[in-house]
């Protein structure tokens, strides 16, 4: 039959969100729809959710409206007309606001919370003020300071709690290195800064490495540093001087990504970085990067390539798994989601981690070429993490080197502004100049998948021959 937007798209949309109430068991699941009010993109979204507050009983869902009152210079005030145009628009199909968070530059006076409450049929102490703030992290102190959660737990009919959030509150003082009671004043010092290249081929767009970003931010506040990050080209690496892009950084970090184009940059990036001792980590792309530099650098086999980028490498060593290299379509076909690494013991990665078996986010289609591991391992690498069967290479690492590590998997993804990701806190440290503890894993337990523990584990080494 034919597929409508009403009602088979809106109905999945409905079930995708019961979906998540269901697997999760939550108390309050939160949906965002993106976009503008009136964009024919978020039409059938905003259907389905309109229709899901009669499926489910008017009390169990409230509509919170994100919207903008400017200040204009011209005029010398705010306005609210903006709000009103965009709550009128949600009225036309059904949607009135529960709760308006009004996007500003200043704090939004009492009378034009009133003015909004009047015209757009919200309460006043439902008009949110949400003033810009210095960093996203403020932004949850600044809400429960207005009363947001206050008003959607009494809309809900939920038990009022009060929410702990002192560890949020260290976290943004940490940021702007504000004094912290009960902790060394030298975490309060305006501190050094460390300097931390991402070279890429997607520099243009910040966005592009945002969750790379985001996990050495992390890490700087953490380790109460100043982050400055150096934006380097990875095609500019191909015909320029490495050195003069990557002089004086204190860390070099490739990011993942697809496709020929400013690899021969990444590689001599990460030469750069393992001649000079300076602290590296490479993620997934990263990871093959290091292994071509080192396998063409080290271990005599100067045509060394992925398949990836030339599939009639005299040296693949990096290579599509046996069963994948006569599939035609490789739709479908990636290693996506979280898999479990297990880590040897006396080796960076354990060091870091202080875990036997940990769990990672994927996203890649080629692997290392078992083929070459015992090539790999004689000439001084160190395989440190593989796959629970051994088969699969996860991290490899240098050792004699302050910080070169490399993985397959993606640690930016699990990073947390209160829980660093132990492998960006361990760069951030060294390239601060301390070597003395990478780790910032809970009591040393082996965990797994959603934090649980997990229970020691025998598995075949993985510093012996696969074959491929």
């Amino acid at each position: 039959g034919t597929v409508q937007v009403i009602p088979h798209i809106t109905n999945e949309i409905k079930e995708r969100i019961q979906r998540v109430a269901r697997n999760t068991n939550s108390d309050v699941v939160i949906t965002e729809i993106g976009g503008t009010v009136g964009d024919i993109e978020s039409q059938p979204f905003l259907e389905a959710i309109r229709q899901f507050r009669k499926d489910v009983g008017r009390n169990n869902v409230i509509y919170i409206h994100v919207t903008l009152v400017p200040w204009i210079a011209s005029a010398g005030e705010m306005k609210t007309k903006p709000t009103q145009h965009s709550v009128k628009e949600l009225r036309s199909i059904g949607i009135q606001p529960d709760i308006l968070v009004c996007r500003c530059d200043r704090p939004l006076p009492l009378g034009l919370k009133e003015k909004i409450s009047s015209f757009c049929d919200v309460p006043v102490e439902c008009v949110i003020t949400a003033k810009d703030a210095d960093s996203i992290y403020e932004v949850p102190l600044i809400l429960e300071t207005e009363g947001l959660a206050v008003q959607a737990l009494d809309l809900l009919r939920l038990e009022l709690r009060q929410p702990e959030l002192s560890k949020w509150q260290t976290l943004v003082d940490r940021l702007y290195h504000r004094a912290i009671e009960g902790v060394e004043d030298k975490i309060a010092m305006v501190p050094r800064t460390v300097e931390i290249a991402i070279v890429g081929k997607y520099v243009q767009l910040s966005d592009a490495y945002l969750s790379v970003v985001e996990a050495l931010g992390h890490a700087a506040i953490a380790c109460g540093t100043e982050l400055n990050i150096r934006w380097v080209n990875s095609e500019e690496l191909e015909a320029e001087e490495t050195q003069s892009h990557l002089e004086g950084v204190n860390g070099i970090i490739v990011p993942g990504g697809f496709g020929v184009r400013g690899v021969d940059g990444k590689i001599s990036a990460i030469k750069y970085a393992r001649i000079n001792k300076i602290p590296f980590l490479g993620l997934c792309l990263g990871m093959q990067c290091a292994v071509i530099e080192w396998a063409r650098a080290l271990a005599g086999l100067e045509k060394a390539n992925s398949a990836e980028f030339d599939p009639t490498t005299e040296h693949p060593v990096i290579n599509l798994l046996p069963e994948q290299q006569d599939v035609v379509d490789l739709g479908g076909t990636m290693r996506l989601g979280l898999y479990p690494s297990r880590l040897q013991r006396n080796t960076l990665a354990f060091k870091i981690y202080r875990q036997e078996v940990i769990y990672e986010r994927h996203r890649h289609r080629y692997e290392f070429n078992n083929s070459y591991r015992n090539l790999f391992l004689e000439t001084g690498y160190v395989i440190s993490g593989a796959s629970p069967d051994g088969r699969l290479v996860e991290i490899i690492e240098l050792p004699g080197h302050p910080f070169f590590i490399a993985t397959q998997f993606h640690p930016e993804f699990q990073s947390r502004p209160s829980a660093p990701h132990p492998l960006f806190l361990g760069l951030v440290k060294v390239a601060m100049g301390d070597e003395e503890d990478y780790n910032l894993s809970k009591n040393g337990e082996i965990s797994g998948e959603n934090g649980s523990k997990v229970d020691s584990i025998e598995l075949p080494s993985i510093n012996s021959e696969i074959n491929s």
